[in-house]
């Protein structure tokens, strides 16, 4: 992103603010990105972002609520494409991974130390993550009442089972630790097999 100023509508400010941070972190980091610096980018004083995120961390947190929202906007579009219906689970693996490698910093934020470590996280951004794996399940759900998965797995344990794998995979991808990106296609294919081998019926394998 250049160093020109981020417009923005009146009354959109908190929306502005939001994605000029996420630029500036995506630029260098989240040590790079400071309330002042934000004001500056987006051609506000330097309280305005103040009447939106009280502080960094607060900021932060919003970054990851909208990365989850974003998140679940996305998937289920993705889910919805009639190609997908025939391959659920590949779409499902496929989806997750590159979500985090297209958007690493957010990805970051949703599921890392800075916001849920360092700090409380927000309830607003509780709720959100909450909610997207209740979803998940909810969907793991719905596959087993279509015969898609065996009757007798645990929905909530296959889909914490699924989401931390997939995790773990991505972490391994953004950290460039055993895993790379020329890895991936191998990956994600070996990972789908093994969701099947112990979730899906034989004969349900599309």
């Amino acid at each position: 992103m250049n160093q020109t100023k981020t417009s923005y509508h009146h009354g959109d400010l908190r929306s502005s603010l939001l994605e000029a941070a996420t630029h500036l972190i995506a630029e260098g980091g989240v040590d790079a990105l400071s309330m002042r610096k934000l004001a500056d980018r987006v051609g506000v004083s330097r309280t305005a972002p103040y009447h939106h995120f009280k502080d960094k961390h607060d900021l932060l947190s919003a970054i990851a609520e909208d990365g989850f929202r974003s998140y679940e906007r996305a998937l289920r579009e993705a889910l919805d494409d009639d190609r997908a219906k025939e391959d659920w689970l590949s779409c499902f693996v496929r989806f997750y991974l590159n979500f985090a490698q297209s958007y690493p910093e957010t990805y970051n934020l949703m599921f890392g130390h800075d916001v849920w470590k360092s700090g409380q996280p927000t309830n607003e951004l509780k709720t959100q993550a909450h909610g997207c794996f209740r979803k998940h399940v909810d969907r793991v759900s719905q596959w087993q009442q279509r015969g898609l998965i065996g009757s007798d797995i645990d929905p909530l344990r296959f889909a914490q089972v699924t989401w931390s794998t997939l995790h773990g995979l991505s972490r391994l991808l953004l950290d460039g630790i055993y895993v790379d990106s020329k890895q991936l296609d191998d990956v994600i294919d070996l990972s789908i097999k093994m969701f099947r081998s112990v979730g899906i019926h034989p004969e349900k394998t599309g």
